[in-house]
């Protein structure tokens, strides 16, 4: 697949719940389940096969508010890092990280499909768009279906960059649709968004798409905001 050329259009999407609350909301329930089942336990004797039943469900529950809560701690940790802003190359970037998940891809039979033509350069911190980067294709190549092709494809679009990742979904993971690499995506837009840039998501029957934009940095040196005018 050639990059000469590329040009990916900027979708739009209804606004989402904010990261933090999508988290919450998701914690409530294997919470409220757990109170439940422990409630039932202690409102009258059981017999040992009950109880057993009552642990095991409460095990379940726990591990998942054990991601959602790392989940949470991440995003905390994420939103109060801070470091300098420096100019760097966005496609340099991605080429790195599918470098370091080449590995990990490779063991579940998933093949990069990359067409990175080169980017202008970005204004952002160095440490978070490569966590944010990893964080995501690290996610895709969990959630993409083995033996298939994960689409990583980068050109300029106006005045900023666009991002299309796109593969095919494979079975839903445990606890779905709060495992770890979901969630790594919601982490990964959040970061994305604070930074500056915009992040949208859909689906097609068993496709996943997710387009990023980040504005890149004009001749005068400073960098536009999605959306101005040119």
């Amino acid at each position: 697949m050639s990059s000469a050329g590329t040009r990916l259009a900027l979708p739009t999407e209804p606004l989402k719940p904010t990261a933090l609350a999508h988290l919450l909301h998701a914690l409530n329930q294997p919470l409220t389940g757990l109170q439940c089942s422990l409630e039932l336990a202690a409102a009258a004797p059981r017999s040992t096969e009950q109880y057993v039943r009552t642990l095991c469900e409460g095990l379940v529950l726990t591990a998942r508010m054990r991601i959602l809560v790392e989940a949470l701690r991440e995003l905390a940790h994420s939103s109060q890092a801070a470091e300098a802003i420096s100019s760097l190359h966005l496609d340099a970037a991605l080429l790195d990280c599918i470098d370091q998940l080449r590995p990990v891809a490779e063991a579940r039979g998933v093949r990069f499909q990359v067409a990175i033509a080169t980017l202008a350069p970005i204004q952002a911190e160095r440490n978070r768009l490569a966590t944010v980067l990893l964080r995501t294709l690290g996610a895709a190549v969990s959630l993409c279906q083995e033996a298939s092709d994960l689409q990583i494809e980068a050109a300029p679009e106006g005045d900023h960059a666009s991002v299309r990742i796109s593969w095919i979904t494979g079975p839903p993971p445990e606890f779905s649709p709060f495992s770890r690499p979901e969630l790594g995506l919601v982490i990964a837009q959040a970061a994305w968004a604070s930074s500056g840039g915009h992040w949208a998501e859909f689906r097609e029957e068993n496709r996943h798409t997710c387009t990023l934009h980040f504005p890149l940095v004009s001749l005068s040196g400073g960098k536009k905001q999605i959306g101005d005018a040119k």
